[in-house]
């Protein structure tokens, strides 16, 4: 028995730590079946002294920092034992050492500075500063941030590999700042400091339609304090806002922009520009910038970082004689060339995410240019890539290349927040496995400093519906905690003073004074998702007044009626069956959503009130939840168990969120559901908000059969049609391309969303069974629920307790069921046909009994009826590849138009048809009776 991976909260591959209390976690691993912690130690050393604590009970997952608060720049090392409930004890841990990287009251003393006039909106600059360090140096801290995106290099290196600082945040209200070790750095004598500025988000333009516009400021702004500590006790301090700092904007960074791209002109290059002795004589004094002080806050989310690269997998001629260059995957991030060629010759790189008619498909970035260019010195070989932009692409076309163009000089770079990988899927089926993939590539190109739509367009933004369907996901997928908890700070602070949450956020728009059911419930939905995968309780609390303000608000929109009606909604936004120009035209009323969400949200808020201890704000919000569930269903649900928008989305609703509870309401509306199916040749049905409760809904109401012919359909629209059409990523539209290979008519069109990916948490939580039941995994749910069509699937995640795992493999008549139980947590084990049991920690192996069934016809004829039909996947495409085999076009007819209800035969269907397809129809069905 050993502990391991002691880590203080928010782990970000750093011994700083954000806060003067650090959580602590730790896990321990444990041969012994069962293993259960009575207590741990925890010892706290600096210097020679020492300091233990005792800690009764089973927590060991951000454990309350047991000591006195640390003070800044105060470092040390934490070490963990632990006791069992059997009697064991394990050696002490590996020592984690911690330093505090915040400041105290009054320690930020660095002014903003930025370009001096005159200069263009969003100009690139350089900042230096010379300065001395005496003998006996023992430490050097930087503190640095920027109204923009920075880089900070000492002597000519980098001070660390992080992209895109300091992030996206609220800028006017909330800033942070990087704390980095930087003593290496530093020499005894003359030393200097450079900081490369681009406007990143601070000066970008945002808006739609042609009307985008600046939010934030003109030009982008550095702050940064280099603290120098020696052995004799003194300190020093190197801050911008004091004197010596120089600045320019004619460095070879010409322009950069987040949607634009970026522009480098190498003949402009500066060598030594950031080492003490180079010559700023043609430089201004760095001007301060007279935008709002900010006292900005340590980071506490993971950083940008380039995780990846990806060579180029095929070289394609266009018909138009362009050169593309293929990377076989759709990612986020730029490319890095390798060039030699003229003075003065300029390498252009456009960027989009497929083709079309063989060319660049760029109508969907709409005024996002994409476009980085490198304009050669012409000293030999040249490498380049951009610092202070990113593209969402899988395509990147080549202009103006020197010379014969050589694949392997271009490489793709991924970059995005630097995310632990937690979760794992796979199966039997390599469509479904790969549908996985393009899960998590979405989730690793929208977390790009905070959880985005899209990554490549003019948008990019972080649109509080897309997470709120998706932090399930993402927080099996990745360690998210840090970063959403980030997020949601400044959800809090972009919400309006009666408790309206904005569309996005940062909420660049304006959209605060909107509110939109299942887009501002993030505030309750996504704190409630930390706890629940992390035990993240510390967030639930901070996050609190947001729920409740959130929950208030739109009670008071809904009024004495309960009802939130009438009023602007996204609704089921992207429902297939929208037409591309009106998204948010779904079959179901927006009504229903947004009188749902009230219930979720004031469910949700009455239980982190009881998780909290405030008792009689918990009564208070479970006494609203009672009374809109009460006008949801007198409203819109009839007596024999329909709701008055027969729809998919209206009838996952009301299972999922509880909002019908009767049982045999509960069995009418889960077989109405399980028909609406059906009748769509199962074929998805849903948009952002029916999807990721559809699965759900079917499988708890007895309908795993219709939820795996659901989860398996090719057809468009479905999960697995973009998969046909070659996709890597998940795409914003169930058919942002068509079958022709055209990209869809809408304005709003891309192919790297992750709403739709919340089907992932179901594949997790579901076919495979991995799935929380308290808080943290400290008790898991192990129920599998083996589908016709898969031989096995398998879940494994790490989680704050350990790595748990679940899979399943069909054999021999049989399933033999497999799961790992990290020590510390139990198990709830529910298998088909048997009762629940108890598992402790350990390795576990059951067989069971094969429970999968795919229904076939008995005798299917031509005079069979529709539904009979539709529930026989073999003699339904039978029978549509007969029909295809004379007439295409009927076929298609038939796959996108049919009804499959039992109210129609395929003779019916079929009429007024030739001969040749009534014949060929029977003979096929003729020859799978014999079959």
């Amino acid at each position: 028995m050993h502990v391991h991976d002691l880590h203080a909260e928010y782990r970000t591959r750093s011994p700083f730590t954000p806060a003067a209390r650090p959580r602590l976690s730790w896990k321990t691993a444990a041969d012994s079946p069962g293993w259960l912690q009575a207590a741990a130690e925890i010892e706290w050393r600096r210097g020679g002294a020492a300091a233990v604590a005792r800690v009764e009970g089973r927590d060991s997952v951000l454990v309350p920092w047991p000591f006195e608060s640390l003070l800044p720049r105060e470092e040390g090392s934490v070490r963990v034992r632990v006791h069992g409930a059997d009697g064991s004890t394990s050696d002490w841990s590996e020592a984690c050492d911690l330093r505090a990287g915040f400041l105290g009251e009054g320690e930020w003393h660095a002014k903003f500075v930025t370009v001096p006039e005159p200069a263009d909106i969003g100009q690139p600059l350089l900042l230096r500063r010379e300065f001395t360090v005496r003998p006996g140096l023992e430490a050097a801290t930087l503190y640095a941030t920027a109204r923009g995106a920075y880089q900070v290099e000492i002597g000519g290196t980098a001070v660390d590999a992080d992209r895109l600082k300091p992030g996206w945040t609220a800028y006017r209200d909330r800033l942070l700042h990087e704390t980095t070790d930087v003593t290496d750095l530093l020499r005894e004598g003359p030393n200097a400091i450079g900081a490369s500025l681009a406007g990143g988000w601070y000066t970008e333009r945002f808006g739609f339609h042609g009307q985008a516009r600046p939010f934030y400021g003109k030009y982008p702004s550095f702050a940064a304090q280099l603290l120098l500590e020696y052995a004799d006790g003194t300190a020093e301090l190197v801050a911008t806002g004091d004197d010596g700092w120089r600045a320019t904007a004619d460095g070879p960074l010409t322009a950069s922009g987040i949607y634009a791209g970026e522009s480098y002109d190498a003949r402009r290059a500066l060598p030594g520009w950031s080492s003490p002795g180079f010559d700023d004589a043609a430089w201004l004094d760095a001007r301060p910038d007279t935008a709002k002080a900010l006292v900005p806050v340590p980071r506490t989310a993971p950083p940008v970082r380039a995780t990846e690269e990806l060579p180029v997998r095929e070289v394609v001629t266009t018909p138009s004689g362009r050169t593309v260059v293929d990377f076989g995957q759709n990612l986020v991030g730029h490319l890095r060339i390798r060039v030699q060629g003229r003075e003065g010759d300029t390498v252009v790189l456009r960027h989009a995410e497929v083709l079309e008619h063989g060319e660049l498909g760029t109508r969907p970035l709409r005024h996002a240019k994409a476009t980085d260019t490198y304009t050669l010195a012409g000293d030999g070989t040249e490498t380049w890539e951009p610092q202070f932009t990113f593209h969402g692409f899988r395509y990147a076309e080549i202009q103006g290349w020197p010379g014969e163009f050589d694949p392997a000089d271009v490489t793709a770079v991924v970059v995005h927040s630097d995310l632990e990988r937690t979760g794992h899927f796979s199966s039997s089926n390599d469509l479904l496995d790969r549908l996985h993939e393009n899960v998590v590539w979405g989730m690793r190109g929208n977390f790009v400093s905070l959880p985005t739509d899209c990554p490549q367009r003019d948008e990019r933004l972080g649109w509080t519906g897309d997470i709120q369907v998706f932090a399930p996901a993402a927080s099996f997928l990745f360690d998210s905690d840090g970063f959403l908890a980030s997020w949601l700070e400044d959800l809090a602070i972009e919400q309006t003073p009666d408790g309206s949450v904005p569309f996005i956020v940062p909420d660049v728009l304006d959209s605060a004074g909107t509110p939109a059911a299942a887009w501002g419930d993030a505030a309750a939905v996504v704190p409630t998702v930390l706890f629940e995968r992390y035990g993240d309780r510390d967030v639930l609390e901070r996050q609190y007044p947001s729920m409740r303000a959130w929950t208030d608000h739109i009670a008071g929109v809904a009024g004495d009626r309960r009802l939130w009606e009438g009023r602007f909604q996204f609704g089921d936004w992207l429902d297939p069956d929208a037409p591309p120009a009106d998204p948010a035209k779904a079959k179901t009323d927006p009504d229903i959503v947004a009188t749902a969400y009230l219930f979720r949200s004031a469910t949700l808020t009455a239980d982190a009130a009881t998780e909290l201890g405030r008792d009689d704000d918990a009564r208070h919000y479970r006494a609203l939840a009672d009374e809109v569930r009460e006008a949801w269903v007198r409203e819109y649900t009839t007596a024999a168990g329909r709701t008055v928008s027969d729809s998919p989305t209206a009838y996952a609703l009301a299972l999922e969120f509880a909002i019908v509870t009767d049982p045999e309401d509960r069995r009418r509306m889960g077989d109405r559901l399980a028909w609406l199916v059906r009748r769509a040749g199962y074929r998805i049905g849903t948009g952002f908000v029916g999807t990721p409760l559809i699965q759900d809904a079917l499988v708890r109401s007895g309908h795993a059969e219709t939820a795996r012919r659901l989860l398996l359909q090719t057809e468009n629209p479905s999960w697995l049609y973009p998969v046909t059409m070659g996709a890597t990523t998940v795409w914003e539209r169930w058919d942002s391309m068509l079958e022709d290979g055209t990209i869809n008519p809408g304005e709003m069109t891309s192919f790297n969303h992750y709403a739709f990916g919340a089907i992932a948490d179901w594949l997790h939580r579901t076919v495979a069974g991995l799935a929380p039941l308290e808080p943290g995994y400290r008790r898991l749910a192990v129920a599998p629920v083996p589908l016709a069509g898969l031989d096995h699937a398998a879940a494994e995640l790490e989680t704050p307790y350990g790595r748990a795992e679940v899979q399943w493999e069909a054999a021999d008549g049989g399933v033999q069921v497999r799961a790992k139980v990290p020590p510390n947590t139990t198990a709830l084990v529910t298998l088909p046909g048997r009762e629940p049991f108890e598992a402790g920690s350990g390795d576990h192996e059951w067989s069971i009994a094969d429970p999968r069934t795919e229904p076939r016809g008995s005798g299917l004829t031509i005079e069979s009826r529709l539904s009979d039909l539709i529930e026989d996947a073999a003699a339904h495409e039978a029978v549509l590849a007969a029909v295809a085999g004379v007439d295409p076009e009927r076929a298609r007819q038939l796959r996108r138009d049919t009804e499959w209800t039992e109210h129609r035969t395929l003779l019916g269907e079929l009429t007024p048809a030739a001969p040749a397809v009534l014949a060929r129809v029977e003979a096929a069905l003729a020859d799978l009776h014999r079959d």
